[in-house]
Order: C-alpha cells, then sequence, then structure tokens
C-alpha cells in the first residue's frame, strides 16, 4: 500500500497546481440491462437485490439507443425499463445513471420534445444524469443536435448533469495523443452547444498494442493504471478541460486488447488519484464482470472479470482507493 501511494504522489505531481477541489464525484458501475434479465425487465435479476441492498454510490444504465423519447433498450421499450427500475431505485435510495449509444449503438435527438419525453421518462430525485456514449455512427449534425437538445433540457432542470463517454489514448511519449477525431468533434460540439454542466468521460481501457504512443508501458504490457492518469493528463493539457469536469471508465480484469488487463492494484490506485485530482467521476465497465470466471474462457467476457478474486473485489478495491468506507 505504502508503494501505491508514493506512485500516485508522483503521477499527481504531474498536474502540479492545475488539480481543482473535488466536486462530488459519481462513482458506479455499469450494469448492462440484457444480461441476467427477470421477464419484468427489473435490472439484473440475479444480482440487482443484493446490490441495491449494499446501497452503492451508483449505476449506470446500459444503454438507450434510437430516438429519443421513442428509445430502446434492445428489446425492451423505454416504459417497460422505467416502469420496472425508477420507483425501485428511488425505494431504495440508490442514484442511477442513464446512458445511452455504447459500442455499435446509435442514439440520437432531433427535438426538444423528444428529449423532454426521454428525459421525464427515468427522471425522478435519485435520476444522478444522462451519459451520451458516442462511439460511432452518428453525423456531426446529429451529436450538435444532441448537445443542443441537452442544453435546452439543462434550462429546465439545471442541477441534471450531462455526460459524454469517449475513446481516448494515453500516449507517455510527450504527443499527448488522447482524443480521436470522433471526440474532438464531441468536444467541439458540446463546447458551442450552450452547455452550462457537463463532463467528459474517458474509456481508459483497450488502447491497443502496448507502446509509448498508446500507454505507458510496463514491461511489454499497458499499465492501465497509470495510463488512465497519463490519460487525465493529456485531455486536461492538451484540450484545456478542467480535472473537474473529467471522469474516467476502465474495463476491469481482461480488456478486449491483449496486455491491456486492469488489476486490482491498478483500480486502488486509480480510485485514489480520482479522488486526490479531484476528477468528476469513477465508472467501470460492468457490474457483471466483478466476478471470476467460473470457467477458462478466451479473451474478455461480459459475464466475468478473466481474473481470480472473490466477488465485488473490483467494487472494494476502488473503494479502498477512493477512501469509501461503506
Amino acid at each position: 500500500m505504502k508503494t501505491n501511494k508514493l506512485l500516485v504522489a508522483a503521477l499527481l505531481a504531474l498536474c502540479g497546481s492545475a488539480a481543482l477541489a473535488a466536486p462530488r464525484v459519481v462513482v458506479s458501475a455499469y450494469k448492462f440491462l440484457p444480461l441476467n434479465r427477470a421477464p419484468d425487465h427489473v435490472i439484473g435479476a440475479r444480482d440487482a437485490t443484493p446490490y441495491l441492498a449494499g446501497k452503492p454510490a451508483a449505476l449506470t444504465w446500459a444503454f438507450a439507443t434510437g430516438e429519443c423519447g421513442s428509445e430502446t433498450w434492445r428489446e425492451q421499450t423505454g416504459a417497460q425499463v422505467a416502469k420496472a427500475n425508477v420507483a425501485a431505485f428511488a425505494k431504495a435510495g440508490v442514484d442511477y445513471v442513464v446512458s445511452t449509444g455504447g459500442q455499435g449503438g446509435v442514439f440520437t435527438c432531433a427535438t426538444d420534445e423528444g428529449m423532454e419525453r426521454f428525459i421525464a421518462r427515468y427522471d425522478s430525485r435519485h435520476l444522478a444524469g444522462i451519459d451520451f456514449d458516442i462511439e460511432a455512427g452518428q453525423t456531426k449534425e446529429q451529436i450538435a443536435s444532441i448537445v443542443q437538445r441537452a442544453a435546452t433540457a439543462q434550462k429546465k432542470r439545471p442541477d441534471l448533469r450531462f455526460s459524454f463517454t469517449v475513446a481516448t489514448h494515453a500516449a507517455s511519449d510527450g504527443s499527448r495523443r488522447s482524443l480521436n477525431a470522433l471526440g474532438e468533434t464531441i468536444l467541439a460540439a458540446v463546447r458551442a452547444g450552450g452547455l452550462r454542466d457537463w463532463t467528459f468521460n474517458l474509456m481508459v481501457m483497450d488502447y491497443g498494442p502496448p507502446a509509448p504512443d498508446a500507454c505507458v508501458l510496463r514491461g511489454d504490457a499497458c499499465d492501465m493504471g497509470k495510463s488512465a492518469v497519463q490519460a487525465v493528463r493529456n485531455v486536461h493539457e492538451k484540450y484545456g478541460i478542467p480535472l473537474a469536469q473529467i471522469e474516467v471508465t476502465p474495463m476491469i480484469g481482461v480488456n478486449d486488447m491483449p496486455l491491456n488487463d486492469f488489476t486490482l492494484d491498478d483500480a486502488r490506485m486509480l480510485g485514489a488519484a480520482v479522488k486526490q485530482m479531484g476528477l468528476a467521476g469513477l465508472h467501470w465497465w460492468s457490474l457483471d464482470r466483478d466476478q471470476p470466471c467460473k470457467v477458462a474462457v478466451q479473451g474478455a467476457s461480459d459475464r466475468c472479470s478473466g481474473m481470480t478474486g472473490a466477488a465485488g473485489a473490483f467494487d472494494a478495491a476502488f473503494r479502498e482507493g477512493l477512501g469509501d468506507k461503506r
């Protein structure tokens, strides 16, 4: 643990005096709704009850796709998801983030009326935010429309936070390589769109074959904890986004890209860094993966981390780093 603390201190020193006072940090695992779903569409039939009983900080629901106001969650309608889960989360006192898009998914929003129907469907005092995970498929015009609709919605709900989840590299060669062209397009739209309260959520995962232009190296692999902090530093310095408006989302355990594995030590270190740097959020993919695999699997699995340790070990490691004693 002493080594981890020294490592975090050294990494934070790289950010200098730019670290801001810590905002309210939204901490959540992602829950991919189609997995372990009950017939009545309750989130995670197998694990929702104990998870809610444990009073997590928040849970991110993934992913709504289609046009806002008539969005779907794969085979489920927005109305089914909302009816099954909004009241249950409110009763349990658990915050939730509604995430849209995702890998291979497209979410669009052409009208203010559609955005209002979308938000109102999931609204409660425990709605912590709306996330736009934009990875592929949207045009520049569609992205600008989403931002404009969100800005209008924020005038009615000034406390509602909007986040934009984007891919990133974590170059350690001095180039500050981080956001790709799509990420830069999204950032330009956000800055031009009039949003008051917004964050950029960096997917600190799957950087590619380990190399200094992609990540921080540890031997022949990416050091995923250091790389996550490096990605934040690069985006902060290159694009001028305040640290208090940056969030991070690692993929726990084995990533899709070889030699990009995210360990429990990485989780503890990243949790501490998020707290000390004053970042806006820490999320992880995913709730279902936070358990060892019952049988050997090749590559990344939707249902387990590919690493040893008890179920919930990554959740506990993140919270240890954050200093969350719940």
